[in-house]
């Protein structure tokens, strides 16, 4: 039986990041119930329901009216105009990144989320590997540290994220940029601008940031390289010492839970969440600002 101070959600699409990662983890969260499903196919939110539980709901309208948050597993361009309506009903944000399909929306998104709970999904700041590499690394990062990612991975070549179509069509820069700018802002000190960036189609993307103190650091990455389980390297050289992380891509639904612990807490009064809608704009100017220089 569902606590009943556990915070209702409902869950906005049911594509396969719903069913395997946003679903399950919001079913086995001690904190919230999952409460309503609404997908623009009927039959999608039926289906989910009979696996997960909650109630398929009809209309976006409906599903407003029925819960306390809302999580959303669907394209930017659908996230950035349904999230505003849901903050402006009130309703707790759990957002995908980016937050909208351009930069106007993703404003959109933020502003709207200022009066409300918001958090952004960025698993790999969940990922406990990845923590202790975040924790290493001192702060006071200057012009002597260099710091690098490296995430290549064939999820566009094949498997259940081959056939989405902003993926697609906007590659790994969209899709991985901002977990790689917000682990580089938050090891080496804000990012304050783009040194250069090139891409090399399909989707090979290398670019340079610099960092407030003066350090630099720079990311590859890519969604079609034949690469499986995807890779990742996170390194940081120089006058902060050594740190290097390498390994796979973080298990989604575990951090998701530990997103979750985070952003209830938040809204029943505890510490605000840090990767919020405001988080997810700035990361969202970065990635913006990496495709204009590479023309």
């Amino acid at each position: 039986m569902t606590d009943v101070s556990a915070l209702r959600v409902g869950l906005v699409g049911g594509g396969p990041w719903a069913r395997r990662v946003h679903g399950p983890a919001l079913v086995a969260h001690p904190g919230t119930e999952l409460a309503s499903v609404w997908t623009r196919r009927p039959e999608v939110a039926a289906d989910l329901v009979g696996e997960l539980g909650g109630r398929a709901v009809g209309s976006f309208e409906e599903l407003l009216a029925d819960v306390d948050a809302v999580a959303f597993a669907v394209p930017p361009q659908v996230q950035g105009e349904l999230a505003v309506r849901a903050a402006a009903a009130g309703k707790h944000l759990i957002c995908e990144k980016p937050l909208a399909a351009d930069l106007d929306g993703a404003r959109a998104v933020a502003q709207a989320a200022a009066g409300v709970v918001s958090a952004v999904v960025l698993t790999l700041r969940y990922d406990t590997g990845i923590a202790g590499w975040l924790a290493g690394v001192p702060a006071g990062a200057g012009p002597d540290t260099l710091g690098a990612i490296r995430w290549l991975s064939g999820s566009l070549l094949g498997g259940p994220y081959a056939t989405s179509p902003w993926r697609a069509a906007h590659g790994a820069l969209l899709d991985l940029g901002p977990h790689v700018v917000d682990l580089l802002d938050a090891a080496l000190g804000p990012v304050t601008g783009v040194d250069w960036a090139h891409l090399v189609e399909p989707d090979l993307w290398r670019f340079a940031l610099r960092h407030d103190g003066g350090a630099h650091s720079t990311v590859t990455v890519s969604l079609r390289l034949p690469v499986d389980p995807s890779e990742i390297e996170l390194t940081v050289f120089g006058g902060v010492g050594r740190h290097r992380f390498s390994g796979g891509a973080a298990d989604a639904r575990t951090c998701y839970g530990r997103l979750l612990d985070g952003f209830v807490d938040a809204v029943h009064g505890g510490p605000p969440v840090v990767l919020d809608a405001a988080r997810g704009l700035r990361l969202q100017e970065v990635v913006d600002e990496v495709a204009r220089a590479a023309g």
